[in-house]
């Protein structure tokens, strides 16, 4: 008899066991950007992908896809939309192209200065923003990562607006970052992040724009020759946890997904202002002209279409955002 039990007992033993492993076992999640590995924006990734998969218990693994791997910058905002990737880093104009106001962070010379941004992405301001793009999208901004000031390079110096006439110059595909070339009379080009490199060595673009580390990362400094501190934005990525993902987790786990991003944001944020701060010179030890421009021209044209056709904000928005301080 105690042997019939037994062998009853085995299947009902294995059967816990293939269901508490069924229980225990993680479920990967998907981070997708654009940026290389190199970038703190990866590199910090990958430790909160690691904070994340101890604070859950290991419920949860994030593989971090960076460089383009899950498709380009509009492709992954899809991907977020589908279910497909579950969380990404992307640009304030990318996220805008589904609720235009949010667009308003990622429009030149819309910040006065570091401190400026900083008090936005404390604000409610932000937080409404973040709210209205939830209510559009069912996706969550959950942080603001700082991107640096956007720099021109190219193969003259842009000393002032009148420089830029003509200029072929690549800018990301969303609508609002052409308009900085268009208040200085270049011609916007968009073109897709990976692209870029290629595009400025065989000449199909003379120019090109983005902070500091991220000319460094991608190696533009190779086949460019100047570095004009236009300055034009201060820019920021978003972190965002996708509609599909956020709708099944816990509020608790929730809060410690929340608590990482914004974490990792802080350390980002850091890295990229340290990164600015030393690589001028290093630029220059390369044998690139770096060129310090007055901003206040270019600041000056491109301030006269704030508010133009182009805008996907509306004054009020625009009045709230110059007076925080």
């Amino acid at each position: 008899m105690k042997k019939q039990l037994s062998l009853l007992l085995v299947p009902v033993v294995a059967l816990s066991l293939i269901s508490a492993g069924t229980v225990m076992a993680a479920e990967k999640l998907k981070f997708a950007h654009v940026y290389e590995t190199s970038e703190p924006y990866h590199k910090r990734m990958v430790e909160t992908a690691e904070i994340i998969k101890k604070r859950t218990d290991g419920r949860y693994e994030v593989e971090v896809f960076p460089a383009s791997a899950l498709g380009k910058e509009t492709d992954i905002n899809q991907g977020l939309a589908l279910g497909t990737i579950d969380m990404i880093y992307t640009g304030n104009l990318f996220a805008g192209r589904s609720y235009g106001p949010l667009a308003i962070a990622g429009a030149p010379y819309m910040f006065r200065d570091l401190d400026h941004w900083r008090a936005y992405v404390k604000s409610d301001l932000f937080t409404e923003l973040g709210d209205g793009y939830t209510k559009a999208t069912g996706n969550h901004i959950v942080a603001a990562n700082y991107y640096g000031r956007r720099h021109a390079t190219s193969n003259k110096p842009l000393s002032t607006p009148a420089d830029m006439k003509n200029l072929k110059i690549r800018v990301p595909n969303a609508p609002l970052y052409m308009m900085f070339p268009k208040a200085v009379g270049a011609n916007p080009t968009p073109l897709a992040f990976a692209e870029v490199y290629l595009a400025l060595q065989q000449g199909v673009v003379d120019a090109q724009e983005n902070p500091l580390p991220t000319i460094k990362a991608k190696k533009f400094y190779e086949v460019q020759k100047y570095i004009n501190l236009t300055g034009h934005i201060t820019d920021s990525i978003l972190s965002i946890i996708g509609g599909p993902l956020w709708n099944r987790l816990s509020e608790a786990d929730r809060t410690i997904f929340i608590e990482e991003l914004q974490n990792s944001a802080a350390k980002v944020s850091q890295d990229t202002l340290d990164a600015e701060n030393s690589l001028a010179s290093w630029f220059e030890a390369q044998g690139v002209t770096v060129n310090r421009v007055d901003v206040g021209p270019f600041r000056e044209a491109t301030m006269k279409l704030h508010n133009g056709p182009d805008a996907t904000w509306t004054q009020e928005l625009y009045d709230r955002l110059q007076a925080i301080k």
